[in-house]
């Protein structure tokens, strides 16, 4: 079956989660403490990777049918007819050439600190070893594999390159019984029957989704954030008790970041606008969640966004207060493809010359002025001034901007180079001079000086 055309696929990036309206701060010293870190990071990962891959198609919303243009589906054969087709992916899906080391060497080049992994998505197909289910990878035809309880040998591979370690799990679960009963047909993302009438199938549907959730828990070592999507699952209407999910999780991993997206409340402990950056400067912790290429998982015929964009925009979330997670989708066979490894390679020289701008900052407030951004250290003394440049832009020799004006024996250092530039200012107006041959490369740059 064929994959939907790469117009289908951008169509997609017009149905994204927006962030919450509101944020509570939560309470524990523990998570506190975790949330502290995990804003020092910046810069993480997002893979989804599933039975999906093998066709190099969206990821489960081919199954939901709504008549969405960002829903790619073969409308050759019957809607019954696709799902089947779907489910028995299940039955080929096999990574031979998985290797989870790979994936945390080049995401380790890229300059990222933290990652999140899909555990399982909307389609109900489990990357971990679960007893609640046998639709899983440990069940197909890779289950013979020594690699096959795959979520463990990623969140190993990661750990070893002192990464953050993040769960994404999805509370819909179009595969099970308990959420999409059999017994009548499936219009939409949501339960396909009414739950106030079975109380004992919902009942079942919280039962499986705590015991899940608990698996990941109790038997994956150390988990730093458990990253829930499907914000159609919340209270009233379909309350799975995220109260007893979270004191459980935080009972097996204190102090566990819970991010159950777009729920605001205390089980949101940051917000995670998707594919888009907010407007303005926030003062509560956040990520972006991006993709590298046009769509979340795998296809053969995505092309990536430029680096200098990846750049440009990991420099403005951070001004703004903000992360990146930037999604990145495994092939069928298990790796990373050649293309983006040396993509994030590119990320990370960049990253390597200028994160002391990005990692453990805080933003300030001026935090941006035109094409100027700024990020403080934690001290908040120590400015970073930082240029964007958008793809094909050329940095120009002189560059101003208004406000966080350096100190008047501040020495100025482009952070590209480790050496000290010319600067002026009047008033509240910064001027700084790159003499010709001073910026070895053609890309955004990052001062440092002190207020």
């Amino acid at each position: 079956m064929a994959a939907a055309s790469a117009e289908t696929i951008d169509a997609q990036e017009g149905y994204v989660h927006k962030r919450s309206t509101e944020y509570v701060w939560p309470t524990d010293q523990k998570v506190l403490q975790k949330l502290d870190k995990w804003q020092d990071l910046k810069f993480g990962v997002i893979f989804h990777w599933g039975i999906y891959a093998v066709p190099g198609i969206v990821e489960s919303w081919s199954l939901c049918s709504e008549d969405e243009s960002w829903i790619p589906r073969d409308s050759t054969i019957g809607y019954d007819a696709y799902k089947k087709w779907y489910w028995d992916l299940s039955k080929v899906f096999n990574p031979t050439k998985f290797n989870p080391d790979q994936w945390a060497k080049a995401c380790k080049d890229a300059g990222m600190k933290y990652v999140v992994f899909t555990t399982k998505h909307h389609d109900g197909f489990c990357m971990f070893n679960t007893r609640q289910t046998s639709f899983s990878i440990a069940n197909g035809p890779f289950g013979s594999n020594p690699k096959s309880d795959v979520a463990k040998y990623v969140f190993e591979s990661f750990r070893n390159q002192n990464f953050m370690i993040g769960a994404y799990f999805s509370k819909p679960d179009w595969h099970s019984p308990y959420y999409w009963w059999p017994r009548y047909a499936t219009p939409n993302r949501n339960p396909n029957y009414d739950i106030n009438k079975h109380p004992a199938r919902w009942e079942a549907f919280q039962k499986f989704t705590y015991n899940q959730i608990s698996e990941l828990m109790h038997n994956y070592g150390s988990i730093d954030i458990l990253w829930l999507d499907g914000g159609q699952v919340r209270p009233p209407k379909q309350d799975i008790h995220m109260d007893k999910i979270a004191a459980m999780a935080r009972e097996a991993q204190p102090g566990i970041l819970m991010v159950d997206r777009t729920v605001h409340g205390m089980y949101e402990n940051y917000q995670t606008p998707e594919q888009s950056i907010p407007s303005e400067q926030l003062e509560f912790p956040w990520e972006s969640c991006i993709t590298l290429g046009k769509d979340w998982g795998w296809n053969s015929y995505s092309k990536d966004k430029p680096t200098a964009k990846i750049i440009s925009s990991l420099i403005e979330i951070v001004a703004k207060g903000g992360s990146l997670l930037l999604g990145v989708g495994p092939t069928p066979e298990g790796l990373i493809s050649d293309t983006q490894v040396a993509h994030l390679k590119q990320i990370g020289d960049w990253m390597k010359t200028n994160g002391e701008a990005i990692y453990n900052t805080r933003s300030t407030a001026v935090y941006h002025d035109g094409k100027v951004w700024f990020t403080a250290a934690k001290d908040k003394k120590t400015i970073y001034a930082l240029y964007a440049l958008d793809d094909g832009d050329k940095l120009p020799t002189t560059i101003t901007w208004k406000g966080n004006v350096p100190g008047k024996h501040s020495r100025m250092t482009l952070l590209q180079t480790g050496k000290t530039v010319k600067w002026s200012n009047k008033g509240d107006m910064v001027t700084v001079t790159l003499p010709k041959g001073t910026v070895k490369k053609e890309e955004s740059i990052a001062f440092r000086f002190t207020l």
